[in-house]
C-alpha cells in the first residue's frame, strides 16, 4: 500500500463516478498561495479533480446510491478542507456559516477550516477572498503492499539454497528488517542511548495493535504506545459512509432510570443509570469484526460526565455485568470482541480501545476503535519495534514511544480525517515527528493542494517534522504523490539492497542497491524536488495476529502469526521517520538543536547518492544516520535560504501558480511543442535568489550530481542578498528518455548544503502515422527500462507490442500518458501482467491499444519480475499510431 492509501492517478474522476475512490509562517503567506496569483481565479482554488468529486457526490446524493461497502446514504453536503489567509480563520468561519455551511473544525494557528457545505453553496465558499485553496474530502483507497502473489520457491534465485527464516536468534544487523541500510544499527551500537528514547512518534495510519509484544515497551522499560485514537470524524462525508467504528448519539439517545425500553429491547443500564446517560446500538453485520459468529447488534451506553463507555459484549442487554471503559490514555485499557478459536492460526479475538467526545451541541460520538488493516501496525513496527520475533531484531528507534492516530479502515482513508489527525498529533498529542504512509496521486502534483499547504504550516508552527511516502505509482516520471509533494514534508522513495531481495523475496540480483520499480518518481509538476530521499522499502515487521499475515512464497519460509513482509514507500517512510527519531533523541541528550529545518538540512546534505539510479527516483539519495548526526551535532543553523525559479514545460504547466515556471528545471513537452529532441542542445535560465545571510555577496559552489552528461552549468555563482541571479544551465540529451540530475547550491562556509534543485529533461522519439517505432533491449530481474515517445495530435489509436522474450522470461510493460498518470485500463491486471506468469492475470502482456491517446510524451516502462528465471531478460518493443 503506499502510501497505503492513495488515489490512483489514472482515474482522476473515479470517486465522481463510482465513489471508490520553504514552510509558511503565520505572518507571511507566500505568493504561490495567493488566489490573486492563481490563473483562472476561483476554479483553481478547488481544481478539476475536486470539482469532479463534488459533482459525483451531488449526483449520488440525489439518487442515494452508494458503493457496496458503504453502509449509509450519501449525505446532501460535501466536506471541504480550507486553507485560509493568516489571521482570517475566524472571520472566514463566520462567512462560511452565513452561507449555510456547518463549520466542524477551526485551527487558526495554521489557517485551517473544515466545513460541511451544501452542494449549492460550494462555489460561494470557494469564492471567499480569504480562502486560498480547497480540497474535497475523498476516500483514498488502500494500495496493496503484500508481495505474496502465488509463486514458486526460489524461482528467481541463484540456483542455491533458499534464505532461512528470521527468528529470535537473528541479530539486529540483518536484511529482513534492514534498518542497517540507513546506518542506524552502527549508530546505535556506537551510541546505545541514542535509540529514540525521549522521543514520541506519531503514526498516522490504519491504527496500531495495542497488544503486540514487539510494541509493548521501549528499551528503557516504559510503555511504548502512549495513546491510540481516531482521526476520523463521524461528521466527515467519507467517514459517514465508510468508518464503521463510530456510533453517534443525539438527545433522542438520552435515557434515565435503571431500565429502559429501546429498540424493542429492555435494557438494564449501568450503575442504575444517571442524568447524562446515552444508549445506542451497533449493527454487527456491518461492524467489520473478524469473528464471524458475532451476529445481531451490540448495545453501547455512554455517560458524558466522566467519559465512561459500557459495551454489552455478551449481548444480554444488561450493562451492570459489563466492564466500564475509558479512553486508552487514561489507564491503557483494552477490551476484546469475539472468542479465539485455538485450532486456527489467526486470533479471532479482536482487541479494541474506546474514545468518546462531544462533537457539537447536538451530537456525541463514541468510537470502538478496532483495526481491520495490518498496515499501521507494520509501519509502527518499522519505526520503533523493540524485540521483533522475541529476539534482537528491532525497528529503527526501539527506545521511542508511539501515538497511534487511525484515519483509515480497510475501505480506505478520509482525506479530511488525515488532516484532522495530523493537526491533532502535532498540537494535542505533542509528538516530535510524524509518519504518514498515506497519500493521493493528483495529476497536478505541484505541492499546492490545501492539504500540502496546511502541512507546511503545521511543520513551521509546531516544530514537528513530517515524513511521507512518495507513492507506489512508479516507475513513470512525475508520479510522486500528495501530500508528500508539500515543500517541507520529507518525501521518501523506496530502496532495496541485494541482500533484502534475497532474504525477503528469495530473488537474486547483482546490483548492490536499487530503487524499487514501484517507487514513485519526481519531479513535481512544477519541477519541485521530490522525492527528497530514499529508505528501505521492504521489511518483516509486526502485524495484528487477527489479520492474515503476509510472506513471499518464493522465499521458501513462513512467518508466525503477528508478523508480515510488506513492501512499498509506505515501508520506506517509517524507516526514515524512525531514523529521524534517532537523531532527535541524540540531539536532546547532547543539548543540540534539531529544528525541522536543521533536521532536513542534515539529512539532505549527507544522503548517500546511488550513481546507478536517476535523480528523479532517489532525490538526494539514501538516508544516512551516521553522517546526518555528524552534521547535526556540529550545528547547521547558519545556512542561508536560497530559492530557485526555473522554466517548466509539461502538459499541465500552464496551470501552475506562475505559468510554466517552478522550483526546478523540468521539460517533458514533445519536440516541436516546447520539448527537446534527441541531440538538441538548449540553454535554460535558472534564477537563484538568496534571502538570508549577510548583506554582501556570497560565493556558492554549483555541482551536478547524477548527471549522465546531459547537463552543464557554471561551477560557482555569487549571490547578493535578495538579488535574483540567473545561472545558465544547458541540456543536450544524447538519447531518448528522461535525463535528470541534482543541482546543488552550496556555500562552502556553512555546514550544510543550502539548496538542491532538480533538473529533468525528457527527449522523446516522435511517432509518425504509418511508421513503427521499434527498440530492442534487455532488462534485469527486478529492474526497469523506460522509453519515451511523442504521440502526435489527432492520433486515433496507439498500439504497443512486446516480443522477443527468452523462454519463460517473466517480463511486462505498461504505459504512462503525458500527464504522468498510468494509462492502463486495469491497474489490478497490469500489476501482474507478465508474460509467462499466471496467464497474464487477465491482461494481455504482449499487445495493448489505447484509443484516442492524449498528444504529448508517453512513457513505456519494461520490467522483469522477481521470479523471472533469467537474470537478463531481452525484449523487443514496438509502438505505432494511426490518425
Amino acid at each position: 500500500m503506499t502510501s497505503p492509501a492513495k488515489r490512483t492517478r489514472r482515474a482522476v474522476a473515479a470517486l465522481a463516478t463510482t465513489l471508490v475512490v520553504g514552510g509558511l509562517s503565520l505572518s507571511s503567506v507566500p505568493a504561490h498561495a495567493d488566489p490573486s496569483a492563481t490563473p483562472g481565479g476561483v476554479a483553481d482554488k478547488l481544481g478539476s479533480h475536486d470539482r469532479a468529486l463534488i459533482a459525483g457526490y451531488a449526483a449520488q446524493s440525489r439518487t442515494r446510491s452508494v458503493p457496496a461497502d458503504a453502509d449509509q446514504p450519501v449525505p446532501d453536503f460535501v466536506t471541504l478542507m480550507l486553507a485560509v489567509k493568516s489571521g482570517r480563520t475566524d472571520e472566514t468561519a463566520r462567512q462560511v456559516t452565513g452561507l449555510g455551511a456547518e463549520v466542524t473544525r477551526t485551527d487558526p494557528a495554521i489557517g485551517y477550516l473544515k466545513v460541511n457545505v451544501p452542494f449549492a453553496a460550494v462555489d460561494q465558499v470557494v469564492a471567499l477572498d480569504d480562502v486560498l485553496r480547497v480540497d474535497a474530502d475523498e476516500l483514498l483507497k488502500l494500495e496493496e503492499t503484500r508481495a505474496d502473489a502465488a509463486g514458486v520457491a526460489g524461482a528467481g534465485g541463484d540456483g542455491g539454497s533458499l534464505p532461512s527464516a528470521p527468528s529470535a536468534a537473528t541479530p539486529d544487523d540483518n536484511p529482513y528488517m534492514p534498518t542497517r541500510d540507513t546506518g542506524s544499527v552502527a549508530f546505535k551500537t556506537e551510541h546505545p542511548t541514542y535509540d529514540g528514547r525521549g522521543v514520541t512518534i506519531g503514526i498516522m495510519d490504519t491504527g496500531v495493535d495495542p497488544t503486540h509484544p514487539a510494541l509493548a515497551t521501549t528499551t528503557t522499560g516504559e510503555r511504548k504506545l502512549v495513546d491510540t485514537v481516531a482521526g476520523s470524524d463521524p461528521r466527515n462525508l467519507i467517514d459517514i459512509l465508510f468508518d464503521r467504528t463510530w456510533l453517534t448519539m443525539t438527545a433522542g439517545n438520552k435515557v434515565t432510570g435503571s431500565t429502559v425500553d429501546k429498540y424493542d429491547i429492555t435494557w438494564t443500564l449501568p450503575e442504575g443509570g444517571s442524568d447524562d446517560m446515552y444508549l445506542t446500538r451497533k449493527n454487527l453485520a456491518v461492524a467489520g469484526y473478524v469473528d464471524p459468529t458475532l451476529t445481531g447488534s451490540l448495545g453501547v451506553a455512554y455517560r458524558e460526565s466522566d467519559n465512561a463507555v459500557w459495551i454489552d459484549l455478551n449481548q444480554d442487554h444488561v450493562f451492570t455485568d459489563d466492564e466500564l471503559y475509558r479512553p486508552y490514555r487514561v489507564d491503557h485499557q483494552i477490551g476484546y470482541i469475539g472468542t479465539d478459536n485455538p485450532a486456527t492460526e489467526l486470533n479471532e479475538r479482536q482487541p479494541f480501545t474506546v474514545e468518546a467526545r462531544r462533537l457539537s451541541s447536538a451530537l456525541i460520538g463514541v468510537n470502538i476503535n478496532t483495526l481491520d488493516e495490518a498496515h499501521g501496525t507494520h509501519v509502527a513496527g518499522i519505526t520503533a519495534a523493540n524485540g521483533i520475533l522475541g529476539g534482537q531484531m528491532n525497528g529503527q528507534a526501539p527506545g521511542a514511544k508511539l501515538v497511534s492516530m487511525r484515519a483509515c479502515t480497510h475501505s480506505g482513508c478520509s482525506s479530511a480525517a488525515l488532516t484532522d489527525g495530523m493537526v491533532d498529533l502535532a498540537t494535542n498529542h505533542h509528538v516530535d515527528v510524524i509518519n504518514l504512509s498515506i497519500g493521493s496521486s493528483p495529476a497536478l502534483n505541484d505541492g499546492q493542494s490545501a492539504m500540502a499547504l496546511l502541512y507546511d504550516r503545521l511543520i513551521a508552527t509546531t516544530g514537528v517534522q513530517i515524513f511521507s511516502s512518495a507513492g507506489n505509482s512508479g516507475a513513470g516520471t512525475n508520479s510522486v504523490g500528495d501530500p508528500s509533494s508539500a515543500d517541507t514534508v520529507v518525501s521518501v522513495g523506496a530502496s532495496v539492497s541485494k541482500q533484502t531481495w534475497w532474504a525477503n523475496y528469495g530473488s537474486f540480483v547483482t546490483r548492490a542497491r536499487a530503487v524499487f520499480p514501484f517507487s514513485s518518481r519526481g519531479p513535481r509538476e512544477d519541477g519541485g524536488f521530490k522525492p527528497d530521499i530514499t529508505a528501505p522499502g521492504a521489511a518483516i515487521a509486526p502485524t495484528p495476529s487477527w489479520i492474515a499475515n503476509s510472506v513471499v512464497a518464493d522465499a521458501g519460509y513462513t512467518l508466525p502469526a503477528g508478523y508480515s513482509m510488506l513492501q512499498g514507500t509506505s515501508m520506506a517512510s517509517p524507516q526514515a521517520t524512525g531514523a529521524a527519531a534517532l537523531l532527535i533523541s541524540a540531539a536532546r541528550q547532547d543539548g543540540v538543536s534539531a529544528t525541522p529545518v536543521q533536521l532536513r538540512r542534515a539529512i539532505f546534505s549527507t544522503a548517500d547518492y546511488n550513481k546507478d539510479e536517476p535523480a528523479i527516483a532517489q532525490g538526494r539519495g539514501e538516508f544516512n544516520v551516521v553522517h546526518a548526526w555528524q552534521y547535526l551535532a556540529k550545528g547547521v543553523a547558519g545556512t542561508d535560504d536560497v530559492t530557485v525559479s526555473a522554466p517548466v514545460c509539461t502538459s499541465l504547466s500552464a496551470k501552475l501558480v506562475t505559468p510554466n515556471t517552478g522550483s526546478g528545471l523540468y521539460n517533458s513537452c514533445a519536440p516541436g511543442s516546447g520539448g527537446q529532441g534527441v541531440g538538441e542542445s538548449r540553454t535554460y535560465d535558472v534564477t537563484l535568489t538568496r534571502a538570508g545571510g549577510a548583506e554582501g555577496a556570497l560565493d556558492y559552489v554549483l555541482d551536478l550530481r547524477g548527471n549522465d552528461g546531459t547537463f552543464t552549468a557554471p561551477h560557482k555563482v555569487s549571490l547578493a542578498k535578495n538579488v535574483p541571479t540567473v545561472v545558465k544551465v544547458t541540456a543536450a540529451p544524447g538519447n531518448q528518455g528522461i535525463h535528470s540530475a541534482v543541482l546543488t547550491i552550496d556555500n562552502a562556509a556553512t555546514q550544510a548544503v543550502e539548496q538542491s534543485a532538480m533538473l529533468a529533461v525528457e527527449a522523446a522519439a516522435p511517432l509518425t502515422p504509418g511508421a513503427v517505432w521499434s527498440v530492442a533491449g534487455a532488462v534485469d530481474r527486478n529492474d526497469t527500462v523506460v522509453y519515451s515517445v511523442a504521440v502526435p495530435a489527432g492520433a486515433t489509436d496507439l498500439t504497443v507490442n512486446l516480443s522477443g522474450l527468452a523462454d519463460s522470461s517473466q517480463t511486462r510493460w505498461w504505459a504512462y500518458g503525458p500527464d504522468g498518470l498510468e494509462a492502463e485500463k486495469s491497474s489490478a491486471g497490469t500489476i501482474y501482467c507478465y508474460a509467462n506468469y499466471q496467464g497474464g492475470n487477465g491482461c494481455d502482456p504482449f499487445t495493448r491499444s489505447y484509443a484516442k491517446p492524449k498528444p504529448g510524451v508517453w512513457e513505456f516502462v519494461v520490467e522483469a519480475r522477481r521470479t523471472s528465471p533469467t537474470l537478463e531478460n531481452p525484449f523487443h518493443l514496438t509502438a505505432a499510431v494511426t490518425q
